[in-house]
């Protein structure tokens, strides 16, 4: 088998090429082709310096994730990083694309980095539940300052060549011939001596030798973001050893504490999730050869929350939108806040004034209907009833243009009997964007009976031009996020009649690693969305709440009492309204136990995830899990409910079900599937 390594002469330069594909993944040819080369100009002593390049779009962009698992194949990275670095000739790293993870390690083997002004730098270990685990711990702080590399092996992400450059990662940052200014490079110091080596440095640890107490700072100022995640802990411990010990002893700690993370079940979860999000974007039963439709005109209908956050996905991708109301009052409010959500991401710098105006250009906001008729894609984003929806369809079907895709972003309603309002059911398809919609990342792409296979092509396609994580989902209430939202609201609600409050049912599933409880979520989206309005009807808690205008935090009342700064406080009116629930319905009260809380609301949203499996209204279950993290905030450390019912044991998830089964009574029903599963000791995801 051809290595995918090659090494030709330079003058007196050996230059060592990856060619790798896609990513130039550090796979095991790869790691023995470079120890091969480092062995090559060690033998060779017409050479004089060597340079480590790649072809394609990238420098080495990380290790290869499909070993994970595998018996090892020699040497491991760690070995190859290293033997790098004690070459006895210098060797020039020359960086483009991006230099992640095993690739960052790597370039730091090498005594020398020179880059383009567009490369990227970093260590994403810590998203895989890991932790750069060759020498990468110990060698960053040493090159980059104990704070950046703090900061960089935590939080996963990626800086700049500039940043780079200014903090010692790189030495050099060179315009043009990437490869020739490497080579001139090399030839630059080919004959200094001693060579610097990562591993020998402590000039930039001495700051933090004198103030050790920087990392409980960092700990405490990062609390909130890596709260629940083991793998950002672990990095810091394997920082504080690089500062603390010589640098032998520092790889040690670093090799113990990477071993620590892979065999536990947060780094499996987060790994199988890398996996599950790339998964996602294949469509089952569609001709592989389906071509997309050319979408160059994006039409929206409603400029509310919904409507302008839509229409900010593809002003900001560069495609054009049209932007409709029924009112100007409606519109001018609608496009004031999507033109103030673009000023506050320019204010952060995440954007230029520029980029604003660009943005704010391509939409035509207008109350004439018919002016859709040019759009290539119309995304209807008005009230959630049925009727409405229909008669918008209907009119949309008189004016789009033959071969137009006509789009619902609704999130529980049929999208086949909002199709059949048109002439032409294959080009209707279901968009359900998350809220708020320029922000989360996922679109539940909903499939009609009659949804065309090029429609539904585009509709993913466009997905990752706006940069969302999309799936595939089936017609049915609530499609699959917010259908296996409603078992756990109802087993929430009655729990408060059994002698459960609020604030303890919300913090289970805080502590669970969810963002925030059932009813912190009513509050903030609203007590009072799909509420009948007539004050004097009041069938359930939620009715008695919105009659009373406790609408959640926008009236600084709902589940619980607000201040001023949105913060939460038990409310004793509304313990007054559980309990005259729980009187009125003859509900004995009683104490609840945590555990019960979880087989209530989180055992049966599995049940109601198996249900979705056995219908087809998931392609598999690994979409299920991306829907949940993505959508609804399930922690990332578990891998999302299907995964997680998988870590804990189907025969637990049933056994915890079958305890509550007579709790729960009529609006509980076992998923065959889950129960099939459970007894043959099955998974839904591997």
């Amino acid at each position: 088998m051809t290595s995918p390594i090659t090494t030709h002469k330079h003058g007196d330069i050996l230059v060592v090429t990856s060619n790798n594909p896609p990513v130039n993944a550090l796979g095991a040819a790869v790691r023995q082709g470079l120890v091969a080369a480092i062995d090559e100009a060690e033998a060779d002593g017409s050479i004089k310096a060597m340079v480590i390049r790649c072809e394609g779009q990238t420098f080495f962009a990380g290790a290869d994730i499909t070993e994970f698992g595998k018996p090892p194949v020699m040497p491991w990275l760690p070995e190859v990083v290293d033997r790098i670095e004690n070459c006895t000739k210098p060797v020039v790293a020359a960086i483009h694309g991006t230099a992640l993870g095993g690739g960052l390690e790597v370039a730091l083997g090498c005594h020398y980095r020179v880059a383009v002004p567009t490369a990227k730098f970093g260590v994403p270990e810590v998203k895989l539940g890991l932790l750069p685990g060759a020498g990468g711990t110990q060698r960053l702080p040493r090159v980059a300052g104990v704070p950046k590399a703090l900061e960089m092996v935590t939080g996963g992400g990626m800086i700049g060549a500039k940043e780079a450059a200014a903090i010692g990662l790189v030495d050099r940052i060179v315009e043009g011939d990437l490869q020739q200014h490497a080579v001139a490079y090399a030839d630059e110091v080919k004959d200094i001596r001693p060579l610097p080596k990562s591993s020998e440095r402590d000039d930039k640890l001495v700051e933090a030798r004198a103030n050790p107490a920087m990392f409980d700072e960092f700990r405490k100022a990062n609390a909130r973001k890596m709260k629940g995640f083991e793998a950002p802990e672990l990095n810091i411990q394997a920082v504080e050893a690089a500062v603390a010990k010589p640098y032998a002893e520092g790889v040690k700690d670093e090799r113990r504490l990477f071993m620590q993370l892979m065999s536990g079940t947060q780094a499996k979860a987060q790994q199988y999730f890398f996996f599950a999000e790339r998964k996602a974007s294949k469509i089952d039963n569609i001709p592989e050869d389906t071509k997309p439709r050319d979408i160059r005109r994006v039409g929206v209908i409603g400029a509310g929350t919904m409507g302008g956050g839509i229409s900010m996905n593809f002003l900001s991708a560069g495609i054009p939108v049209t932007i409709v109301e029924m009112q100007q009052e409606a519109l001018d409010r609608g496009t004031g806040v999507m033109r103030k959500n673009y000023e506050a991401t320019a204010a952060k710098g995440r954007i230029t004034p520029d980029q604003v105006e660009q943005a704010m250009g391509a939409l035509t906001p207008t109350l004439d209907f018919a002016t859709l008729a040019d759009c290539d894609l119309i995304i209807e984003a008005v009230f959630e009833q049925m009727e409405v929806k229909k008669d918008i369809f209907g009119r949309l079907d008189k004016i789009a243009k033959p071969g137009a895709i006509l789009a619902s972003n609704t999130s529980y309603l049929d999208i086949d009997e909002i199709a059949a309002a048109t002439s032409r059911p294959q080009d209707v398809v279901g968009l359900h964007f998350f809220s708020p919609a320029n922000v989360m990342k996922l679109l539940e792409v909903v499939r009609g009976a009659k949804t065309a296979p090029d429609v539904l092509v585009t509709a993913m396609q466009l997905a990752k031009k706006i940069k969302k994580v999309a799936v595939v989902a089936g017609v049915c209430h609530g499609f699959i996020g917010n259908r296996m939202l409603i078992p756990r609201q109802v087993e929430a609600t009655k729990l408060l009649l059994e002698g459960a409050t609020p604030e303890q049912i919300d913090r289970v599933h805080v502590e669970f690693g969810m963002p925030m409880g059932p009813f912190q979520m009513a509050d903030l989206a609203g007590v009072d969305i799909g509420w009948h309005r007539d004050p004097t009807r009041i069938e359930n808690i939620r009715d008695a709440l919105a009659a009373e205008g406790r609408w959640g935090q926008k009236k600084n009342a709902g589940f619980y009492d607000y201040d001023d700064k949105r913060r939460p406080s038990p409310s004793a009116r509304v313990q007054e309204i559980i309990d005259e629930f729980r009187i009125r319905e003859g509900v004995a009260k009683r104490d609840i136990s945590d555990q019960e809380i979880v087989e209530r609301t989180l055992y049966t949203m599995v049940n109601e995830g198996a249900k979705i499996l056995e219908e087809g209204m998931a392609q598999r279950a690994s979409d299920i899990d991306v829907v949940w993290i993505y959508g609804y905030g399930w922690p990332v450390y578990r891998g999302g409910p299907m995964h997680w019912a998988d870590s804990e044991g189907l025969d637990k998830i049933v056994a915890g079900l079958r305890n509550q089964e007579a709790r729960m009574g009529s609006d509980f029903s076992f998923s065959n599937l889950l129960l099939d599963k459970a007894e043959k000791g099955d998974k839904f995801t591997r």
